[in-house]
C-alpha cells in the first residue's frame, strides 16, 4: 500500500517583496512500513516537504496523497483529525515536542487522549529507555531523553505515518543512536511508515531508503549502499557534489546513448 504519493508537488512561500519557491516538482512514493530519510543541504526543501506530508502546509501545485487522502481536498478540521489519529510528528527542537510541566507518563497519556488510542504507557516508555523517569517532569529531562520522549509521544496512538524533522541534530552520538533505533523499530515492528529529515548522511544509511533533495527536487536516491540519480519529469538530472567537481555547473557536456544507459562527457575543447 502506498502511504505517501507526491506527483510534481510545488510549494511557494508567498511574500510581499518576493516569492520563494521551496519545492519545484517533487515526485515521490513511500510504501507501508518503509523508512525513508530525506537528505540535502539547508534550504533544499526537506522540512517543507515534511510539513506538507503532515498537513501543516498545502502544496501550491501538484498532487499530494497521504494515507489515501487527497490533501488538497481535506478541510482544516479533517487535516487536524488525520494528524491526531494517524500521523505522529517529531519536531527538531526536543523541548517543542513535550509539555515541560507534565511528567513523561502524562505527556504520553495526553497524546493517547488526543489520538483516541490506548497503548500501555509503561511499556512504551521502557522501550524508549525512559521507564526510570516516567514520573519526572519533561522539562527536567536531558535533551536526549526529551527527544526519545518525543518519539514515544508520536508513537503513542499507533500512527500509520511517523514524521521526524532533524530528530538527532542536537544530540550526542549515543542519544542519536537511541532515537534512530526507536524510529527503525516503529517501522519494522509496528508497520509504521517513517519519514525522517536529516542533514547527516550517516543517519540516512540507517533507513531503508535515502532521498537527496537539491534545489527543491529529488536529485538522487540511496538504497542498499548504492546511490542512484533520479531523472526528473523534464529529463533533468542533478549530479552529486562529487561529480559536479568533474562537470561544474555551466559546463558544456555531450550525452551519448549506450546499450545500457547514457554516457555524459565534457565537450572536447
Amino acid at each position: 500500500m502506498t502511504v505517501v504519493r507526491c506527483d510534481n508537488v510545488v510549494h511557494i512561500y508567498r511574500a510581499e517583496d518576493d516569492d520563494v519557491v521551496a519545492l519545484r516538482g517533487v515526485d515521490l512514493e513511500v510504501g507501508q512500513g518503509e523508512s525513508v530519510a530525506l537528505l540535502g543541504p539547508s534550504g533544499a526543501g526537506k522540512t517543507t516537504l515534511l510539513w506538507l506530508l503532515a498537513g501543516l502546509l498545502r502544496p501550491s501545485a501538484g498532487g499530494l496523497h497521504v494515507l489515501g487522502r487527497d490533501v488538497e481536498k481535506l478541510s482544516p478540521g479533517a487535516l487536524s483529525r488525520l494528524r491526531a489519529r494517524e500521523i505522529g510528528v517529531v519536531l527538531q527542537n526536543p523541548a517543542r515536542n513535550v509539555l515541560a510541566y507534565a511528567t513523561a507518563a502524562q505527556n504520553v497519556a495526553q497524546a493517547q487522549r488526543i489520538g483516541r488510542t490506548r497503548r500501555p504507557i509503561g511499556e512504551l516508555l521502557e522501550r524508549a529507555g525512559l521507564g526510570h523517569v516516567a514520573r519526572r517532569p519533561a522539562g527536567r529531562l536531558s535533551g536526549g531523553e526529551q527527544q526519545r520522549l518525543a518519539v514515544a509521544i508520536a508513537m503513542a496512538h499507533r500512527p500509520r505515518l511517523l514524521l521526524a524533522d532533524e530528530p538527532t541534530s542536537q544530540l550526542d552520538r549515543a542519544s542519536a543512536t537511541a532515537v534512530i533505533e526507536l524510529l527503525r523499530d516503529a517501522a519494522s515492528e509496528s508497520g509504521t511508515t517513517v519519514v525522517v529529515v536529516t542533514h547527516d548522511p550517516a543517519v540516512g544509511t540507517a533507513f531503508d531508503r535515502s532521498l537527496t533533495i537539491r534545489d527543491g527536487r529529488v536529485g538522487s536516491e540511496g538504497k542498499d549502499g548504492t546511490e542512484y540519480l533520479v531523472v526528473g519529469r523534464d529529463g533533468s538530472v542533478q549530479l552529486p557534489p562529487a561529480l559536479q567537481e568533474i562537470l561544474p555547473p555551466g559546463t558544456r557536456a555531450v550525452a551519448r546513448a549506450l546499450p545500457d544507459g547514457v554516457e555524459l562527457r565534457r565537450e572536447a575543447e
